[in-house]
C-alpha cells in the first residue's frame, strides 16, 4: 500500500477514504458506460455471461492487486460483486435491445 499517508486521527482516515470513495464511484460509472455499449456487440445472453471472460478479468485483478500490495481475496471478491451487477444491467440492455 504505497500510496497510503500515515494520518493523525480518524477524521484524516475518512477524509482519505471519502475521497477515494469519489473516485471509485466515478471510475465505476466510466466501467457502466462501457458495460453498456459492450450490450449491443453481444448477440446472445451466453456472450453477456461470457464466465470465461469473467475469469480472465479475475485473474488479472488478483495480479493487481498483489501489485498494489492489496488483498487479491478482497479484489476478488469485490470484481464478483461488480461483475454480477454490471452482467445483471447488461443482460437488461441486452433483453430491451432484441425486443
Amino acid at each position: 500500500m504505497k500510496n497510503v499517508q500515515p494520518c493523525r486521527d480518524l477524521a484524516e482516515v475518512r477524509q482519505h477514504i471519502d475521497r477515494l470513495d469519489q473516485e471509485i464511484v466515478a471510475a465505476i460509472a466510466e466501467r457502466g458506460g462501457y458495460v453498456h455499449q459492450a450490450a449491443a456487440f453481444k448477440r446472445n445472453e451466453q456472450e453477456v455471461r461470457a464466465p470465461q471472460r469473467v475469469e480472465q478479468v479475475i485473474e488479472r485483478v488478483r495480479t493487481m492487486a498483489e501489485e498494489h500490495q492489496a488483498d487479491p481475496e478482497v479484489v476478488e471478491q469485490v470484481y464478483r460483486a461488480m461483475i454480477s451487477a454490471f452482467t445483471e444491467a447488461e443482460m437488461h440492455t441486452h433483453r430491451s435491445n432484441n425486443d
